[in-house]
């Protein structure tokens, strides 16, 4: 992974006249400037660090697929995650957690007791209702224990 943006194999890291690197620059939304492209820092993959933590020593389980281009499991009791590569996905599935309202850590992050993205609420029974859109940005939605609203 180089973080920066290139046209060309041989092209290095963004530079200044004098060719010295340049810093990248950091965007209110977290993201890179400067021709940085910080993969690191993006929304999806920076929150997918806290569920691999949040879901850390549990197995796959309540495994679902739709036979086409759909999946979905828990992991253990501590995380949940569904997968469309074509179609919408709507409907009520086990996610494995307690009862409550979870951020989906991939549409929004939860900052402040709130979500800036799409929420799943979860029954008793761990079931929750999910609705992922074959036109969405990442096709993955994502919720776990410590993403809690």
């Amino acid at each position: 992974m180089s973080s920066f943006a290139f046209t060309d194999i041989d092209m290095g890291p963004p530079q200044d006249a004098g060719e010295n690197i340049i810093s990248p620059g950091i965007n209110a939304d977290g993201t890179c400037s400067n021709g940085w492209v910080c993969e690191h820092r993006w929304r999806q993959i920076a929150n997918m660090i806290a569920f691999r933590n949040a879901v850390r020593g549990t197995g796959v389980n309540d495994w679902w697929s739709n036979g086409d281009q759909q999946i979905a499991f828990c992991r253990g009791e501590n995380g949940f995650v569904a997968f469309t590569n074509g179609g919408t996905i709507s409907q009520t599935m086990q996610t494995c957690l307690p009862s409550g309202t979870y951020c989906d850590v991939i549409s929004g992050s939860l900052i402040n007791g709130q979500c800036t993205g799409k929420s799943v609420t979860v029954s008793a029974n761990g079931l929750g209702h999910v609705q992922l859109a074959d036109n969405e940005e990442d096709g993955v939605l994502a919720i776990h224990i410590n993403a809690r609203i």
